[in-house]
């Protein structure tokens, strides 16, 4: 059976909905072309959510991104045109997602972009740091 590029986001119901958990994916393969010169560009994509009642399927997730291959793309407007689409698939309560393209004539560029749902506030955030220390030092 053979694969094929695919704009479709697949998505399956979040197993623990009540709690707020970090998915956290490194996609190293990501590649789309300079409009401009027609050659190619390459970037690690970071994507990091908190989902509300959607998950994105991987098998999925990985034919939407090699869809941009042949795509011609400025780095700012493929990295918002992906979280506009997975936003749109998932409805998550936090996303961010981290380009970071490799370097192309001297220049290295990352572009952050960040979709907050309406009304959604992160926990408070725990730090273990002095507890580990403490831990640690007992013999």
């Amino acid at each position: 059976m053979s694969s094929q590029p695919s704009k479709a986001l697949e998505t399956f119901d979040n197993p623990k909905p009540e709690r707020d958990f970090h998915i956290h994916m490194e996609i190293p393969e990501f590649t789309c072309l300079c409009p401009k010169t027609g050659q190619p560009d390459f970037a690690v994509l970071y994507l990091d959510y908190i989902p509300d009642q959607k998950c994105v399927e991987l098998k999925s997730l990985k034919m939407y991104i090699w869809a941009f291959r042949d795509q011609g793309c400025f780095h700012e407007a493929v990295t918002n045109e992906i979280l506009d689409d997975l936003v749109q698939a998932t409805a998550p309560k936090f996303m961010r997602l981290t380009a970071k393209f490799y370097v192309r004539g001297g220049i290295f560029t990352n572009v952050v972009a960040e979709y907050r749902k309406e009304g959604w506030l992160p926990a408070p955030r725990v730090d273990l740091t002095q507890f580990e220390q403490q831990f640690n030092t007992r013999g």
